[in-house]
């Protein structure tokens, strides 16, 4: 458990960090802008960039892995949606945000730090691939979810060209594009251009970690919603050990593969579902409740999962 808590906590500690911050200096939100400008479209661009484009080419077409990883994560997706939608009666825009809330972990800023200190070089092309198809995917699906709840109130040609731009315009996705063409093509920066996105990539986890303990400590918590009841255990258990089955289920991964699938699992609710549930309006304070309590409770599923594979009480794969 020792390096289990040396592994865990610097990670969590960065985000106790900023939360502390932020509760001391009251700050309003807005002055967060050019650190989370300088996270999204500058630091954690540069550092899946690097990471995607040393990796070779051959390496990067597991679409066999990164189906398995999507089929997990949206199985726990539609669960938490039918749930909201049947048992809840709630409107289709609350139950693709609760949906989210179960299957989008923070797999942009909590997740690149934590799964090559973990496992090493060898976490980055899994994590790349998980990161770049379940951030894709997320982005299809909920402004395409939003349009059933009357949000949108474009034609159906307009959304989707709209949903494409978003898209193709991300940062995050330029970045993997133009990784996987580094790749192929075998490109290799000039040495004081390898040496920045050298440092950036250094600086995206540590900003990111500490600009999401200041986006909690910004929005504190009034209660707990009876939802997070579901979605906690959803997000935190159910959909690590999915991972875990379908991983060892259906395919034949590197060991290192499935911890890093599995970890990602575990890793709480992403704070880019506070974004989407702000950006529609629609189950706003909740959405900020789910990202701060799985936040806490993630230290408990992060270091469990991390236990079980450093351990060995889990194999990497459950069907040799």
């Amino acid at each position: 458990m020792a390096e289990i808590s040396a592994l865990v906590v610097p990670f969590f500690g960065l985000i106790l960090l900023g939360y502390i911050s932020g509760r001391l200096r009251k700050l309003d939100a807005s002055a967060l802008g050019w650190l989370n400008f300088f996270i999204v479209y500058i630091a954690l661009p540069a550092l899946f960039f690097k990471i995607i484009g040393r990796t070779p080419i051959a390496e990067l077409t597991r679409f066999d892995f990164i189906l398995t990883s999507l089929a997990a994560t949206y199985t726990v997706f539609l669960i938490a949606f039918l749930f909201a939608r049947l048992l809840r009666r709630s409107p289709v825009g609350e139950s693709t945000v609760q949906a989210l809330a179960a299957a989008y972990g923070n797999i942009g800023y909590l997740g690149p730090g934590l799964a090559l200190a973990a496992f090493g070089e060898q976490a980055a092309l899994p994590l790349a691939l998980i990161f770049a198809f379940e951030n894709m995917a997320h982005f299809i699906a909920a402004p395409a979810l939003m349009a059933f709840d009357g949000q949108e109130k474009r034609p159906a040609l307009a959304l989707a060209g709209d949903v494409g731009r978003k898209i193709v315009t991300h940062p995050f996705i330029i970045a993997t594009a133009a990784g996987f063409i580094a790749a192929a093509t075998g490109f290799s920066a000039p040495k004081p251009l390898q040496t920045m996105i050298d440092n950036l990539a250094l600086a995206a986890a540590p900003c990111a970690l500490f600009a999401m303990g200041v986006t909690l400590a910004l929005r504190p918590l009034k209660r707990v919603p009876q939802e997070i009841y579901a979605l906690a255990p959803l997000k935190l258990a159910v959909l690590p050990a999915l991972m875990y089955l379908a991983m060892s289920l259906f395919g034949n991964y590197p060991a290192i593969w499935v911890e890093t699938a599995v970890l990602l699992a575990a890793l709480p609710t992403a704070t880019n579902v506070f974004v989407i549930a702000q950006q529609y309006g629609i189950w706003q304070e909740r959405a900020s409740a789910a990202v701060l309590i799985t936040t806490v409770i993630s230290v408990a599923s992060v270091s469990g999962a991390l236990y079980l594979f450093k351990s060995g009480a889990l194999p990497p794969d459950l069907f040799p």
